[in-house]
Protein backbone atom coordinates (compact mmCIF):
# COMPACT_ATOMS: atom_id res chain seq x y z
CA UNK A 1 0.00 0.00 0.00
CA UNK A 2 1.27 3.46 -0.78
CA UNK A 3 1.79 6.19 1.83
CA UNK A 4 -1.33 8.12 0.82
CA UNK A 5 -3.55 5.06 1.29
CA UNK A 6 -1.85 4.27 4.58
CA UNK A 7 -2.54 7.79 5.90
CA UNK A 8 -6.22 7.40 4.98
CA UNK A 9 -6.33 4.07 6.79
CA UNK A 10 -4.58 5.46 9.87
CA UNK A 11 -7.08 8.34 10.02
CA UNK A 12 -9.85 5.74 10.34
CA UNK A 13 -8.39 4.83 13.75
CA UNK A 14 -8.09 8.30 15.35
CA UNK A 15 -7.69 7.04 18.95
CA UNK A 16 -4.64 4.91 18.19
CA UNK A 17 -1.10 6.29 18.41
CA UNK A 18 1.72 4.17 17.01
CA UNK A 19 5.44 4.38 17.50
CA UNK A 20 7.55 3.51 14.42
CA UNK A 21 7.73 -0.21 15.18
CA UNK A 22 4.01 -0.46 15.93
CA UNK A 23 3.17 1.48 12.79
CA UNK A 24 5.27 -0.90 10.70
CA UNK A 25 3.48 -3.90 12.24
CA UNK A 26 0.04 -2.29 11.74
CA UNK A 27 0.82 -1.56 8.11
CA UNK A 28 2.05 -5.12 7.51
CA UNK A 29 -1.34 -6.58 8.51
CA UNK A 30 -3.24 -5.01 5.60
CA UNK A 31 -3.26 -6.09 1.97
CA UNK A 32 -4.76 -4.42 -1.10
CA UNK A 33 -7.70 -6.19 -2.74
CA UNK A 34 -9.29 -5.10 -6.02
CA UNK A 35 -12.67 -6.09 -7.43
CA UNK A 36 -14.36 -5.51 -10.75
CA UNK A 37 -17.87 -4.11 -11.06
CA UNK A 38 -20.47 -6.66 -9.88
CA UNK A 39 -17.87 -9.01 -8.40
CA UNK A 40 -19.15 -10.86 -5.33
CA UNK A 41 -16.74 -10.00 -2.54
CA UNK A 42 -18.52 -12.13 0.08
CA UNK A 43 -21.12 -14.77 -0.69
CA UNK A 44 -23.88 -15.82 1.72
CA UNK A 45 -23.04 -19.15 3.29
CA UNK A 46 -19.32 -18.37 3.45
CA UNK A 47 -17.47 -16.98 6.45
CA UNK A 48 -16.30 -13.39 5.96
CA UNK A 49 -12.50 -13.58 5.91
CA UNK A 50 -11.66 -9.87 6.04
CA UNK A 51 -12.48 -6.54 7.57
CA UNK A 52 -12.19 -4.03 4.74
CA UNK A 53 -11.40 -0.35 4.48
CA UNK A 54 -12.62 1.08 1.17
CA UNK A 55 -10.18 3.19 -0.83
CA UNK A 56 -12.23 3.39 -4.05
CA UNK A 57 -15.59 2.18 -5.28
CA UNK A 58 -19.02 1.38 -3.86
CA UNK A 59 -20.28 -1.91 -2.45
CA UNK A 60 -23.76 -3.12 -1.47
CA UNK A 61 -24.56 -5.61 1.27
CA UNK A 62 -27.79 -7.50 0.70
CA UNK A 63 -29.83 -10.63 1.32
CA UNK A 64 -32.04 -12.50 -1.13
CA UNK A 65 -35.77 -12.66 -0.37
CA UNK A 66 -37.92 -15.72 -1.02
CA UNK A 67 -38.36 -14.58 -4.65
CA UNK A 68 -34.59 -14.38 -5.14
CA UNK A 69 -34.66 -10.58 -5.28
CA UNK A 70 -31.89 -8.51 -3.69
CA UNK A 71 -32.90 -6.67 -0.51
CA UNK A 72 -30.20 -4.06 0.11
CA UNK A 73 -29.25 -3.53 3.74
CA UNK A 74 -26.51 -0.96 3.28
CA UNK A 75 -23.62 0.44 1.29
CA UNK A 76 -19.92 1.05 1.78
CA UNK A 77 -17.83 3.52 -0.18
CA UNK A 78 -14.54 5.41 -0.19
CA UNK A 79 -13.33 6.10 3.36
CA UNK A 80 -15.73 3.68 5.03
CA UNK A 81 -15.40 0.15 6.43
CA UNK A 82 -16.88 -2.78 4.58
CA UNK A 83 -17.59 -6.47 5.02
CA UNK A 84 -20.07 -8.81 6.65
CA UNK A 85 -19.09 -7.75 10.17
CA UNK A 86 -21.21 -10.26 12.08
CA UNK A 87 -19.78 -13.18 10.11
CA UNK A 88 -16.25 -11.81 10.46
CA UNK A 89 -16.47 -11.42 14.26
CA UNK A 90 -18.41 -14.61 15.01
CA UNK A 91 -16.56 -16.73 12.41
CA UNK A 92 -19.91 -18.07 11.21
CA UNK A 93 -21.33 -18.30 7.67
CA UNK A 94 -22.67 -14.98 6.43
CA UNK A 95 -26.36 -14.45 5.78
CA UNK A 96 -25.50 -11.61 3.43
CA UNK A 97 -23.80 -10.96 0.11
CA UNK A 98 -21.29 -8.16 -0.43
CA UNK A 99 -21.08 -7.00 -4.05
CA UNK A 100 -18.91 -4.40 -5.77
CA UNK A 101 -21.27 -1.98 -7.54
CA UNK A 102 -18.33 -0.04 -8.96
CA UNK A 103 -14.74 -1.19 -9.51
CA UNK A 104 -13.33 -1.26 -6.00
CA UNK A 105 -9.97 -1.03 -4.28
CA UNK A 106 -9.97 -2.00 -0.62
CA UNK A 107 -7.53 -2.65 2.19
CA UNK A 108 -8.16 -5.96 3.93
CA UNK A 109 -7.11 -7.34 7.31
CA UNK A 110 -7.61 -10.95 8.36
CA UNK A 111 -9.42 -11.98 11.54
CA UNK A 112 -6.13 -12.98 13.16
CA UNK A 113 -4.54 -9.64 12.28
CA UNK A 114 -7.61 -7.76 13.50
CA UNK A 115 -7.56 -9.61 16.84
CA UNK A 116 -3.85 -8.95 17.27
CA UNK A 117 -4.50 -5.20 17.13
CA UNK A 118 -6.77 -5.43 20.17
CA UNK A 119 -4.20 -7.56 22.00
CA UNK A 120 -1.37 -5.12 21.34
CA UNK A 121 -3.20 -1.78 21.70
CA UNK A 122 -5.77 -0.89 24.34
CA UNK A 123 -6.76 2.07 22.17
CA UNK A 124 -8.43 -0.31 19.72
CA UNK A 125 -11.04 -1.09 22.36
CA UNK A 126 -12.03 2.60 22.36
CA UNK A 127 -12.18 2.55 18.56
CA UNK A 128 -14.14 -0.74 18.54
CA UNK A 129 -16.64 0.55 21.11
CA UNK A 130 -17.31 3.69 19.06
CA UNK A 131 -17.36 1.83 15.74
CA UNK A 132 -19.95 -0.77 16.74
CA UNK A 133 -21.99 1.83 18.61
CA UNK A 134 -22.10 3.89 15.40
CA UNK A 135 -23.25 0.81 13.43
CA UNK A 136 -25.94 -0.01 15.99
CA UNK A 137 -27.31 3.54 16.14
CA UNK A 138 -27.24 3.76 12.34
CA UNK A 139 -29.30 0.57 12.06
CA UNK A 140 -31.80 1.83 14.63
CA UNK A 141 -32.23 5.14 12.77
CA UNK A 142 -32.76 3.27 9.50
CA UNK A 143 -35.46 1.07 11.07
CA UNK A 144 -37.26 4.13 12.43
CA UNK A 145 -37.14 5.80 9.01
CA UNK A 146 -38.47 2.69 7.26
CA UNK A 147 -41.35 2.40 9.72
CA UNK A 148 -42.34 6.04 10.09
CA UNK A 149 -41.45 8.01 6.95
CA UNK A 150 -43.22 8.08 3.61
CA UNK A 151 -41.35 6.98 0.48
CA UNK A 152 -40.74 10.62 -0.44
CA UNK A 153 -39.48 11.48 3.05
CA UNK A 154 -37.13 8.46 3.04
CA UNK A 155 -35.83 9.47 -0.37
CA UNK A 156 -35.18 13.08 0.68
CA UNK A 157 -33.53 12.11 3.99
CA UNK A 158 -31.24 9.61 2.25
CA UNK A 159 -30.23 11.93 -0.60
CA UNK A 160 -29.42 14.74 1.84
CA UNK A 161 -27.00 12.61 3.82
CA UNK A 162 -25.58 10.24 1.21
CA UNK A 163 -22.18 10.86 -0.33
CA UNK A 164 -21.85 11.57 -4.02
CA UNK A 165 -20.55 8.03 -4.69
CA UNK A 166 -23.98 6.60 -3.88
CA UNK A 167 -25.82 8.95 -6.18
CA UNK A 168 -24.33 7.28 -9.27
CA UNK A 169 -25.01 3.60 -8.52
CA UNK A 170 -27.85 1.69 -10.21
CA UNK A 171 -31.27 2.93 -9.11
CA UNK A 172 -32.54 -0.56 -8.29
CA UNK A 173 -30.05 -0.83 -5.40
CA UNK A 174 -31.03 2.53 -3.95
CA UNK A 175 -34.72 1.75 -4.37
CA UNK A 176 -34.28 -1.58 -2.58
CA UNK A 177 -32.37 0.09 0.26
CA UNK A 178 -35.15 2.65 0.65
CA UNK A 179 -37.82 -0.08 0.48
CA UNK A 180 -39.58 1.24 -2.59
CA UNK A 181 -40.22 0.14 -6.13
CA UNK A 182 -37.66 1.30 -8.74
CA UNK A 183 -40.45 3.22 -10.53
CA UNK A 184 -41.20 5.16 -7.32
CA UNK A 185 -37.52 5.94 -6.86
CA UNK A 186 -37.25 7.09 -10.48
CA UNK A 187 -40.32 9.32 -10.13
CA UNK A 188 -38.95 10.89 -6.92
CA UNK A 189 -35.54 11.42 -8.48
CA UNK A 190 -36.96 13.14 -11.56
CA UNK A 191 -39.12 15.40 -9.37
CA UNK A 192 -36.32 16.71 -7.12
CA UNK A 193 -33.03 18.51 -7.51
CA UNK A 194 -30.91 15.72 -5.93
Amino acid sequence: MNDRDFLRLKAFFPHVDFDKEEEHYFRSLWSVKTFNQYDLITEAGNVERYFYFVLEGVQAIYILNDKGEKVVLGFSYSGSPSGAFDSFIKKQPSDTFLEALKPSKMLAISYEGYQSLFEKHQEFYVWGHEFFQHILFGRLSREVELLTLSAEQRYIAFMQRCPKELKVIPQKYLASYLNMKPETFSRLRSGTSY
